[in-house]
C-alpha cells in the first residue's frame, strides 16, 4: 500500500500559524486538514463587563490590518443595542476607513504574500532588484491606505477618532482634496496590477460550497448594509440573525471554530471573490471593466481567483475614495457633521456587520441597562472560511493525485490555495 503525507508545518506568508496535513494512499485522498495552531486570544473574555465606549479600542487589538473595520463593526452593534442613528457624513468617514484597511491588507496580501507563489521567488524582496518600479509602487498602495487611515482616524492602526454617534476630529477640506488627488494618481498602477495578476497560471478549481457577502440595492457595500447572502442559494439574512444563518462547530484539529450555513451544512467562503459574485454590477466602471478583461466574472467560484478580485477592489476602492473625498470637501455636500450624536444608554444586543478586507465580519454584543458588556461574541472572515479551505484543499488534491502530480507540485499548488484564501489565523481563534 503506498502512503504519502504531506505536512506543511506553520505554512508561509500568511497571517499567523497553521499547519496543512494531507494523507493519500494509493491514489485516494484520505484526510485534508488546515490545523490553526493560534492559542486563544480572548478578546470577547477582555471586554466583558467593560463599558461599551471602552470596546472598539480593545477589539481594535484583534488585527493590525484589518483594525479599522473591527473599530467600525464595534460602533455598528453598539449604536443598534442602544437606537443610535449617525449622520450620513459619519457613514461616509467610516466608509473611507474601512477601506483604507482594504488597500493596506490587498496590496500586502497581493505583492508580499501572494506574487512570490507566481513568480518564482521565496519572498518579495528579490523584486527590489530585479523590478525596482514595481516594488515601490506596491509598498505605495500600503502607504496610501495608511495614510487614508491616519487622515480619517487618527492613526494608521487601531484608530482613535471613530467613537460611538461620530468622529472626534476632522481634517480639513484641503486635505481631503489632497488625499482625493493621491487615489487618483495611484489608479494607473492599480490597473497594472490586475493585467499582472491575470497572466499567473493558476489550476481549475471549482469551490463546492456557498459564498457569503454583504448586498445593498445599487451599493457595492462595505459597511452600510445589514443583509448578508449567501450567493449561490440566494438566501438573504439580516445581520441580527447571524447565529440562525450560520452554525459555528468545533473540530479537534484546529483552534479555530469552523462554521458552516445552518440550513443546509454547506460550507462557504467569504472575501474579494464572494463581494465581486454578489455586487457585480455595483462595481465602478473601470473596475468592472479591469476585472472584465481579466476574465473574472460572475459566477465564478475558482477560489484562486481571489488574488485578482482583491487586484480590482483595489481599483475600485480608488475610485471611490476619491470621489467621497472630493465630496466631503464641499461644504453641503452631506446634512449634518461627523459630530457624535447623543447616546442614551439602555440594556440590549446589537449586532456589527462590516466587510473587512477578507470578508464578513460579524460583532455580537449585549449590554446591560448600564451600557457594560455582559455578552460578545466575534465571528471573523477567516473562522467562516476555514471549512471551505479545506474543501477546496481536498479536491485540489484529487485532481493533482488523478493526473500523477509528484508530491512537491501538489505541497506548492496547495500552499498557494491557502494563500489565495488570505487568511489571517491569528485572528480566527476566538
Amino acid at each position: 500500500m503506498a502512503k504519502t503525507a504531506i505536512s506543511v508545518d506553520h505554512i508561509a506568508r500568511v497571517e499567523g500559524h497553521g499547519n496543512v496535513h494531507v494523507v493519500i494512499e494509493d491514489g485516494e485522498v484520505k484526510t485534508v486538514e488546515m490545523n490553526v495552531v493560534e492559542p486563544a486570544r480572548l478578546f470577547e473574555s477582555m471586554v466583558k463587563g467593560r463599558s461599551f465606549d471602552d470596546v472598539p479600542y480593545i477589539a481594535s487589538r484583534i488585527c493590525g490590518i484589518c483594525s479599522s473595520s473591527h473599530v467600525v463593526t464595534d460602533l455598528l452593534a453598539i449604536e443598534q443595542a442602544f437606537g443610535v442613528e449617525v449622520t450620513d457624513r459619519t457613514s461616509a468617514l467610516r466608509e473611507l476607513l474601512v477601506y483604507g484597511s482594504y488597500l493596506q491588507n490587498h496590496a500586502t496580501h497581493l505583492f508580499v504574500f501572494a506574487a512570490p507563489d507566481f513568480l518564482g521567488t521565496s519572498s518579495i524582496f528579490p523584486l527590489s532588484e530585479t523590478d525596482p518600479d514595481l516594488f515601490e509602487k506596491a509598498l505605495s498602495i500600503k502607504a496610501l491606505g495608511n495614510e487614508l487611515c491616519t487622515r480619517v482616524g487618527g492613526r494608521s492602526v487601531h484608530p482613535i477618532t471613530a467613537v460611538v454617534g461620530g468622529f472626534t476630529s476632522e481634517i480639513s477640506a484641503a486635505d481631503y482634496l489632497m488625499l482625493a488627488n493621491k487615489l487618483e494618481a495611484a489608479l494607473p498602477f492599480a490597473l497594472q496590477t490586475v493585467d499582472l495578476f491575470r497572466t499567473f497560471r493558476c489550476p481549475e478549481l471549482q469551490t463546492a460550497g456557498d459564498m457569503l457577502a454583504m448586498v445593498q440595492d445599487g451599493v457595492y457595500p462595505v459597511c452600510t448594509s445589514r443583509n448578508a447572502s449567501f450567493v449561490r442559494s440566494g438566501q438573504v439574512f439580516d445581520a441580527q440573525e447571524v447565529n440562525e444563518a450560520i452554525e459555528e462547530y468545533e473540530v479537534p484539529h484546529s483552534a479555530a471554530l469552523l462554521a458552516r450555513v445552518r440550513d443546509t451544512g454547506s460550507a462557504f467562503f467569504t472575501g474579494a471573490l464572494a463581494r465581486i459574485n454578489a455586487s457585480w454590477d455595483n462595481l465602478s466602471k473601470d473596475a468592472r471593466v479591469a476585472a472584465a478583461k481579466a476574465g473574472l466574472r460572475p459566477p465564478e467560484y475558482n477560489t484562486f481567483t481571489n488574488n485578482v478580485a482583491q487586484a480590482v477592489e483595489i481599483v475600485d476602492v480608488l475610485i471611490r475614495c476619491s470621489a467621497l473625498c472630493r465630496k466631503l470637501a464641499e461644504p453641503d455636500a452631506f446634512e449634518g457633521s461627523s459630530t457624535p450624536v447623543p447616546v442614551q444608554v439602555r440594556a440590549g444586543r446589537g449586532v456589527g456587520y462590516t466587510e473587512a478586507p477578507r470578508g464578513a465580519l460579524f460583532h455580537d454584543l449585549t449590554f446591560d441597562d448600564e451600557g457594560r458588556v455582559l455578552k460578545a461574541s466575534i465571528i471573523t472572515p477567516t473562522s467562516l472560511n476555514v471549512a471551505n479551505l479545506e474543501a477546496d484543499m481536498r479536491i485540489l488534491a484529487e485532481q493533482l493525485v488523478a493526473d500523477n502530480f509528484d508530491e512537491a507540485t501538489i505541497r506548492l499548488e496547495i500552499e498557494k490555495l491557502v494563500r489565495a484564501y488570505d487568511p489571517c489565523l491569528s485572528c480566527s481563534v476566538h
